[in-house]
């Protein structure tokens, strides 16, 4: 399966410095694999600042302060066949500064948001404990299938 991806950047945001589109649509494609029903899924991967992503966290979650990623599944009617899944926003500062704080490699950590927001996108949550010990196990089995290292485990350096 492979993702029908659009990648957007926000201001201030350098492509160069930050992953390939590669490696967002693998990462996309190992969490959709035998999860979702769609042959190609649509959603769109957008790398913002910390003000956009405060902004929109705030609206939408009512939490004031930027977050690593934040999931917008796209909620079709049953009887339209509409291949969107939704959309993934992404800090960019967020991501880099938790990598460094959980000793995780940049590539490994941007790789489990993608993986925990496409997770999001499917329906899967952490709010109850049994969700999440659900949505954790899949993270580690997909992350696992691309060669990282258990993302809930200390010290991934």
């Amino acid at each position: 399966m492979t993702p029908v991806l659009d990648l957007q950047y926000g201001e201030q945001q350098n492509p160069d410095k930050l992953p390939s589109e590669e490696q967002f649509s693998s990462w996309c494609s190992a969490a959709l694999e035998g999860i979702c029903s769609l042959d190609e899924p649509e959603l769109t991967i957008r790398i913002v600042d910390e003000a956009e992503s405060q902004q929109l966290n705030g609206d939408y979650r009512g939490k004031y302060s930027p977050t690593n990623v934040l999931s917008f599944p796209f909620d079709a009617p049953p009887e339209i066949p509409i291949p969107l899944l939704g959309d993934l926003i992404i800090c960019t500062s967020v991501v880099e500064k938790e990598a460094v704080e959980q000793g995780k490699t940049s590539t490994a950590h941007w790789a489990h948001m993608v993986v925990h927001g496409c997770l999001h996108l499917l329906g899967y949550d952490h709010i109850k404990d049994e969700d999440a010990d659900v949505m954790e196990n899949l993270e580690r089995q997909v992350l696992a299938s691309l060669g990282f290292p258990d993302p809930y485990k200390e010290d991934n350096s």
